[in-house]
C-alpha cells in the first residue's frame, strides 16, 4: 500500500487521504461507567478500556495516522481510592509491555509523557524500556500521557526556561511560544507536537487539563460512546466528522468565499 492510499474501509467511508489528521489525541473516557452498566468491577471496566486502546493503536497505524496521544492517567486521577490508581497503574504498564512488539515490528516510536515522580517503578522501568527499544523508529509515533496534566507541562516547561536564564544560556527576552512549546513534553514529536483532532469519549464536553498548550487549534470532538466501546465504526465517524470540518487557525474566509457562501453556491 502506498503512503498516500488508505485502507477500503476507510475509502468506502468516503474519507479523503489529503485530510487524513497526523496526530489525534485521546480522551479515554468511561471505563467505570461501562463496568458499572454490566455489574462489574472498576477494575474489569478498566480492562475493556485497555483492550480498546489496544485496537485503536493498531488501527491508527494502519490508517496512515503518524501520532496518537493518550490520556491514559492524570494528575487528578490521584484523588481517585488507591486500590483504582493502583489497577489503572498495572494496566498501563500491561499496556506498554502488550504493545512493545508491535511497536518494535511496525516501526512505532513509543513516548510516555507526565510526571516521572509519581509513576510506579515498575512502570518507570517498562516506559524506559519501550522508549530505549523505539527510538530508531520514526514510522509512527504513540504517545502514553500518564501521571500528565497540561498545566503541569507548561509549568515545567517555563522551569527549564527559568533554569536557562539563571545560567546565562538564555535571556528573558529570547523566549517566546516557539522556544517554551519546544520545552514541552510533546516536543519529541517536532512538527507534529499539536494535534490536529483531539477525540473525547463518554459524553463529557471538556478538555480535563489535556494538551492545554498544543490544543489551541485543535479540532475537538466529542461522543456519546464509552471508552471501552470506541472501536472502528466510532472511529471512522469521528474522522468524517473532522474532514467535515474547515480549519482556518484564526484566519478570516476570503470576500468572495463568504459571499458565495452566502450566495448559496459554497
Amino acid at each position: 500500500m502506498a503512503d498516500d492510499d488508505l485502507p477500503e474501509a476507510l475509502v468506502q467511508a468516503g474519507l479523503r487521504p489529503e485530510l487524513m489528521p497526523r496526530h489525534v489525541a485521546f480522551v479515554m473516557d468511561g471505563n467505570r461507567r461501562w463496568a458499572q452498566a454490566r455489574g462489574l468491577s472498576t477494575a474489569e471496566g478498566h480492562a475493556a478500556g485497555a483492550q480498546a486502546l489496544n485496537k485503536i493503536v493498531d488501527l491508527s497505524s494502519s490508517w496512515r495516522i503518524r501520532v496518537i496521544t493518550l490520556f491514559a492517567f492524570s494528575q487528578e486521577n490521584f484523588k481517585r481510592p488507591e486500590e483504582e490508581v493502583n489497577c489503572v497503574m498495572e494496566l498501563i504498564e500491561q499496556a506498554i509491555r502488550d504493545n512493545l512488539d508491535l511497536c518494535v515490528r511496525e516501526g512505532i516510536r513509543m513516548h510516555v509523557i507526565g510526571d516521572p515522580s509519581r509513576r510506579p517503578a515498575s512502570l518507570q522501568e517498562a516506559a524506559r524500556e519501550a522508549e530505549e527499544m523505539t527510538k530508531n523508529n520514526s514510522r509512527y509515533h504513540c504517545i502514553v500521557a500518564t501521571c500528565y496534566s497540561g498545566q503541569w507541562d507548561i509549568v515545567q516547561a517555563c522551569r527549564e526556561l527559568a533554569t536557562k536564564a539563571q545560567d546565562k544560556l538564555i535571556s528573558p527576552e529570547d523566549i517566546d511560544e516557539r522556544m517554551l512549546a519546544g520545552h514541552l513534553a510533546t516536543s519529541v514529536l517536532g512538527e507534529f507536537t499539536c494535534p490536529d483532532l483531539v477525540i473525547r469519549t463518554s459524553g463529557e464536553l471538556r478538555l480535563s487539563n489535556f494538551l492545554l498548550w498544543q490544543s489551541v487549534y485543535s479540532e475537538l470532538y466529542f461522543t456519546n460512546t464509552l471508552w471501552p466501546d470506541f472501536g472502528e465504526d466510532e472511529f471512522i465517524k469521528a474522522l468524517k466528522d473532522f474532514q467535515s470540518r474547515e480549519r482556518r487557525f484564526g484566519q478570516r474566509k476570503s470576500s468572495q468565499t463568504v459571499f458565495e457562501s452566502v450566495a448559496g453556491v459554497v
